[in-house]
Formats: C-alpha cells, sequence, structure tokens
C-alpha cells in the first residue's frame, strides 16, 4: 500500500466514522464502496470489517448506558444462524453484483407493506431481520440500509438507535472478518501496520460524531437519516449497472 493511498483511506476513515457517529449508519456504506473500487473484494471486506469494528465498538461504548440488550441478543442468535448456513455456500459476488445487491436492499425494504414489516422492533423481528442482514453483510459488506430500517421504523430514540446498532454491528463485523479472513477461499489480507492506522482513524471520527449527535433532535435524526440512504443507495446501484454494462 502506497504512502498516498494510506493516507486518503486514512482520512477517508476519519469522515465516515464521524457520519456513522451521527447517524450511526452511511460511513460504513461510503467506506466499503470506495474500498471495492481500490481493492479486491476479500481484501476490501477484511479492511472494512476491522475499521467498522473500532468504530462501532467504541461508539457502544461511549453510549453503552443505551443499548437495548435484548435485541442485540436477538441480533446475534440471527447472525450466527446466518453465517452457518451462508458459509456452506462460501459465495464472493464480483464487484458489480456487490454494488447493486448495496444500492438496491434500501428500495426494496421500503416497498414491504406495514401489514408484513410492522412499525416496531420487537426480538422476533430482530431476530429474522438480522439473519437477512448477515447475508446481505456477507454478499456485500454491509446491512446498512435494511437494519437502519428496522431502526427508524421503531419508537426508539436516536441514543437507544445508535447504541444498539453499534452493538449488534460490532459482532456482525466480527462475523464478517472470520468469513472473508479465513473461510472464504483466496482471503484478504491487508497490512497490519494500515490496521492499527486504520482503527485509531475509526475511533477519532467516533468521538467527533458524538458530539454532533447531541446537537440533533430525534426528528431531524429520522429524516436525514433517510435522505442519506436514498443518495446513497442511488449512487451504488448507477456505479453497479455501469459495471455489468462495461461503462466503467
Amino acid at each position: 500500500m502506497s504512502v498516498a493511498l494510506a493516507l486518503s483511506l486514512s482520512l477517508l476513515m476519519i469522515c465516515t466514522s464521524l457520519l456513522s457517529g451521527v447517524f450511526g449508519m452511511a460511513g460504513g456504506l461510503i467506506l466499503v464502496g470506495v474500498l471495492l473500487v481500490v481493492m479486491p473484494l476479500p481484501q476490501a471486506m477484511v479492511l472494512h470489517a476491522v475499521t467498522q469494528m473500532a468504530s462501532n465498538g467504541w461508539r457502544a461504548l461511549l453510549w453503552r448506558q443505551h443499548i437495548v440488550w435484548k435485541l442485540t441478543l436477538a441480533n446475534l442468535v440471527g447472525s450466527v444462524l446466518s453465517v452457518g448456513l451462508w458459509s456452506i455456500w462460501l459465495y464472493v459476488p464480483d464487484k458489480a453484483v456487490a454494488l447493486l445487491l448495496l444500492g438496491l436492499s434500501p428500495f426494496v425494504v421500503r416497498t414491504i407493506p406495514e401489514s408484513v414489516l410492522p412499525r416496531r422492533l420487537d426480538t422476533g423481528q430482530m431476530l429474522g431481520g438480522s439473519a437477512v442482514c448477515m447475508m446481505l453483510m456477507l454478499t456485500s459488506g454491509v446491512t446498512g440500509p435494511l437494519l437502519d430500517t428496522l431502526f427508524l421504523r421503531s419508537n426508539l430514540g436516536r441514543k437507544e438507535i445508535i447504541a444498539t446498532k453499534a452493538a449488534c454491528q460490532l459482532f456482525n463485523h466480527g462475523l464478517k472478518l472470520v468469513y472473508f479472513g479465513l473461510l472464504v477461499e483466496q482471503s484478504g489480507s491487508v497490512e497490519p501496520w494500515f490496521l492499527g492506522v486504520a482503527i485509531a482513524a475509526s475511533m477519532l471520527g467516533t468521538s467527533l460524531g458524538k458530539l454532533l449527535l447531541e446537537r440533533l433532535s430525534d426528528t431531524q435524526f429520522r429524516a436525514w437519516s433517510n435522505r442519506i440512504i436514498t443518495v446513497l443507495a442511488t449512487y451504488y446501484v448507477g456505479y453497479g449497472l455501469a459495471l455489468l454494462t462495461n461503462l466503467a
């Protein structure tokens, strides 16, 4: 890894962690999109997993008093079941497919009627949702849009959403690291020194994001979260289609 690339990615990780620190989302979506462009998918997944574990782990610690632990446990069970089933296949998509899955998932979720996906977040919904989220994570690198929708449709406040999702994602990205680092053929690896830089950058951005979140209301938090998801998802669908048609 060149010095210029290392510096650029470090700055990106600070900015994306700051964004995730405010909204609990979007930062990972941006980061994985860039990583998929500049490096092979297995290596991108390993680096993304490490940075997201650092970012979410630090965020969960900062907001630990707001974590809803029953939802975190339901997420853990659903994610483990999903990885166990998905590991039988060990499917790794190419970049175009990964980007399309990343971009289409929030639009698909928004078409689901309330009778199928009620506006609440109980342990049963979290168990099923986390299983699907983990399958998306193992194919596209993130669960963001689907998991975010489950939280945003609930009556949880912004601090509970940020804290609980961070605790869930800490574990989920750990599973992804095992999957892409150990289970998949031609598993990914990243220079150890840069992993340390990535962790420090992620923690710095997360700390700055906490300061900004304190200034938002729950209404502002939900409104901006939905806007960010729409913009990013549209970009990834477009870029994925461009790759499929050899326009990029």
